[in-house]
């Protein structure tokens, strides 16, 4: 070969081996990337190509599928009693992409997740029907509805929780949206989304608040701050009076006064009393009397300040801030700077009814092939020791004062103990806003204690004076634990 056909040759095959590089980095390197790039269209048509699996709720679908002829989507997304679900399941759209369980189980539900190998193998030698595989949730059908009816028209959220296994039973948020308004991919499915944004609905429909907003938890936090001054000992006996003057002076401030709601009896009174009347100078006080660190502590065994509480959707993280002591004393009675989504308030009641042991939250219990074989099976697992069982036992019997003849006494339920607290929090600068309405509870039976809940009311018409945690919010917390008792019998 003379010396220019050589030098050609070369050339060439530097070119071939450069090609070769390419096509293996894009292949093996780049590979899931660009499967993955939103802008991969191919992506799309192939998550709709088949009917989609199924979020399963008490054995039965909350979803569906339908054929579309919205251009290279054979499939889209339907969904049943979608605003009550919607929390749940959030929406998988054609033109949106997904979120919540609809996203983070893309894959399965896709049919595109390596754990079902086994399934499309069988359907490729067989000419199976293809479709993804299910999602199993830990919801309660009963619990959800009377969660969602209970909200009404109002601003709000529910979480309930199974104390002993940290199973999720109810997760509603109103006003809610239709998943299915926008799940295909015309102009009528992008006009539908849009107009859910915040820009041009600001009741934010949206937003899942039982698990993504946080609010000032109010005199619910008052049960964190009972605990807090149990596991320090700076009081060991609930009925024992407290070292609790009345007025109270905030720290640090030139006479800055501490006020209760109305005129009751909170001088020195028991942590019993204290609660059962939620008395902010007894709590502010306790809270001021430990510190800041401490019941920063205390707060953080319960969840608090852990921005990574995965359900699997990840729920805001709830805040107990490091304050001054003027600020701590208020943070301890559920103001100032301390915020918490309706799931961390659920979860202080679901640790305390458990006997002071927190089971982390969580909403699927299983995944699934087509066949209903299991592919992925939750085990619960125990998230922390918030109390004592000794002190989780006191903190259980003062709540039941609450129900029995406190704030709380419109939670009362037949034939069964219940405890609970109620918050009422100020809203807006210099409370000029309706406050919220708050109450956390849990509902003991001879069999267990199968259910802790939070309900919180954001916005109401209810008139300003009307507005409190006993009235708004303790009958829907016992809709639900009615519910959960009625599906568990």
């Amino acid at each position: 070969m003379n010396k220019p056909l050589r030098r050609v040759a070369i050339f060439c095959g530097l070119l071939v081996l450069a090609l070769l590089i390419r096509v293996n980095w894009v292949q093996f390197v780049q590979g899931d990337e660009l499967k993955n790039d939103p802008h991969n269209r191919r992506v799309a048509i192939e998550r709709y190509s088949m009917p989609r699996g199924n979020i399963i709720v008490d054995g039965k679908p909350v979803t569906g599928s339908t054929t579309t002829d919205s251009g290279d989507f054979k499939y889209k997304r339907t969904y049943k009693n979608g605003k009550m679900w919607a929390p749940v399941t959030g929406y998988a759209s054609q033109a949106f992409d997904a979120n919540q369980l609809e996203k983070l189980n893309d894959g399965i539900l896709s049919g595109t997740d390596d754990k079902l190998f086994f399934s499309r193998t069988v359907d490729m030698f067989t000419g199976g029907n293809k479709r993804g595989g299910n999602v199993v949730t830990t919801l309660d059908a009963k619990a959800q509805k009377a969660a969602f009816e209970g909200l009404g028209g109002n601003k709000g959220a529910v979480a309930a929780i199974n104390p002993e296994t940290g199973a999720i039973l109810a997760l509603a948020s109103t006003p809610s949206y239709d998943p299915s308004t926008f799940a295909g991919n015309t102009d009528k499915d992008a006009e539908a989304y849009n107009a859910l944004q915040k820009k041009n609905d600001p009741d934010e429909p949206m937003l899942n608040r039982a698990l993504r907003q946080t609010y000032p938890p109010g005199s619910t936090f008052k049960v964190v701050t009972a605990s807090a001054a149990l596991e320090n000992g700076l009081y060991d006996d609930v009925d024992a009076k407290t070292r609790s003057p009345l007025p109270y002076t905030l720290p640090d401030t030139s006479g800055i006064e501490l006020k209760n709601e109305g005129n009751i009896p909170c001088e020195n009174a028991s942590l019993r009393e204290a609660l059962r009347w939620s008395c902010n100078t007894v709590f502010g006080k306790i809270s001021a009397d430990l510190g800041n660190k401490k019941m920063k502590a205390e707060a953080e065994k319960f969840g608090f300040n852990d921005p990574e509480i995965d359900t699997p959707v990840r729920a805001a993280e709830s805040i107990y801030p490091t304050d001054n002591r003027p600020q701590n004393a208020m943070a301890g009675i559920g103001q100032a700077s301390n915020r918490a989504t309706p799931l961390q308030m659920a979860m202080v009641a679901s640790a305390v009814a458990n006997g002071g042991k927190l089971m982390k939250p969580y909403m699927v219990e299983q995944l699934e092939d087509k066949n209903l074989n299991a592919i992925q099976q939750h085990t619960p697992q125990v998230m922390s020791h918030p109390l004592a069982p000794e002190n989780a036992q006191k903190i259980q019997s003062i709540m039941e004062t609450v129900v029995e003849k406190g704030t709380g006494t419109n939670a009362r339920i037949p034939g069964v103990t219940v405890g609970g607290k109620t918050g009422t929090a100020q809203h807006g600068e210099n409370n000029k806003d309706n406050p919220y309405a708050w109450f956390i509870s849990y509902a003991k039976t001879a069999k267990g204690i199968p259910v802790a809940v939070a309900v919180v009311i954001e916005g109401s018409d209810t008139l300003r004076d009307d507005i409190a945690g006993g009235k708004l919010a303790a009958p829907i917390a016992k809709k639900v634990m009615e519910a959960v008792l009625e599906s568990n019998k």
